[in-house]
């Protein structure tokens, strides 16, 4: 079995930058990454995204100074940084292509409609608090509009009310980066002027999240595939994923849909991306319509 660096390679050490010329992802080597990939995080590539699969792996391969795709399967394996390792198979092969204010009729349905009717229904009840997860929240855009149109739009209609925005992604990296609040032009490109100088502050070419609206919003690392983490996230009201499913096959879209019904509340929501839909995949869902978009209720 090959020896594998177990910390960075050194600045000093030339490692030699490899591409796609040079090295082929063979048939039986696609199969294997393909079927690691899948039981590890229900991403399926399908035939035709092997030429992407290999060119993703191999910025990986140069990164570790690793001289083929068969050593980085052994690497993934059997090296005793293989779970650490996954973290930045799942960068690599990930794609996380947002910005705020994306679906701007699943936002105006939530101010109109979802978060009023909930509000009355807890109301009822007694503390009226609700509980947002962007399942899919990549450096935290999503999450942050979410946040701004609650702050600007309904706490002054709702004083009591209570909101926490949870935003989870799979990818480390943009976990850390919506962490930070710190956004580059590209992603406020679609920010209303009024939101853009109320809830940002810019720095040079840096814009940075109000800190009214950034206490509200936390995040953290996430597999939607894995049962262990999906066991932790329960109890909420509205979810939003988007754009998630169309990298599963049916069985994976199964899987991670009847997770995020297990994980809404009785009269919760679940809003998707605009090009993906549960025909075929759950009957559990009452389908919602709203002006110029849907969402699925948990009855």
């Amino acid at each position: 079995m090959a020896q594998y660096p177990n910390t960075i390679l050194s600045q000093t050490e030339a490692v030699p930058v490899r591409t796609a010329f040079d090295l082929k992802l063979s048939d039986l080597s696609f199969e294997k990454f393909r079927e690691l990939i899948y039981s590890s995080c229900g991403i399926y590539f399908q035939d035709n995204k092997k030429y992407l699969l290999e060119s993703r792996l191999l910025k990986r391969m140069n990164h570790l100074g690793l001289e083929s795709y068969e050593e980085y399967l052994d690497y993934l394996k059997y090296n005793r940084t293989r779970e650490d390792e996954k973290k930045y198979l799942y960068e690599a092969i990930t794609i996380n292509e947002t910005f705020f204010f994306r679906n701007p009729p699943q936002l105006d349905a939530l101010v109109t409609t979802v978060i009023p009717e909930l509000v009355a229904a807890k109301r009822k009840t007694g503390k009226v608090k609700i509980r947002i997860w962007s399942a899919a929240s990549s450096s935290g855009e999503e999450a942050y509009s979410i946040g701004i149109i609650i702050a600007d739009l309904l706490k002054p209609k709702y004083p009591d009310l209570e909101v926490e925005i949870i935003g989870t992604d799979i990818n480390n990296m943009v976990i850390e980066a919506a962490k930070s609040g710190l956004f580059k032009e590209y992603s406020i490109r679609n920010t209303p002027g009024y939101y853009l100088k109320k809830y940002f502050k810019q720095k040079g070419n840096v814009f940075e999240i109000d800190p009214a609206v950034k206490k509200n919003v936390s995040f953290k690392l996430l597999n939607l595939y894995e049962d262990f983490d999906m066991r932790s996230m329960v109890n909420f009201d509205i979810i939003f994923c988007a754009n998630v499913l169309i990298y599963f096959d049916m069985k994976a879209k199964v899987k991670v849909v009847s997770n995020l019904y297990n994980s809404l509340n009785k009269g919760g929501y679940l809003f998707i991306g605009y090009a993906e839909t549960l025909h075929m995949i759950s009957k559990a869902f009452t389908i919602v319509s709203f002006p110029k978009t849907i969402g699925y209720k948990k009855e």
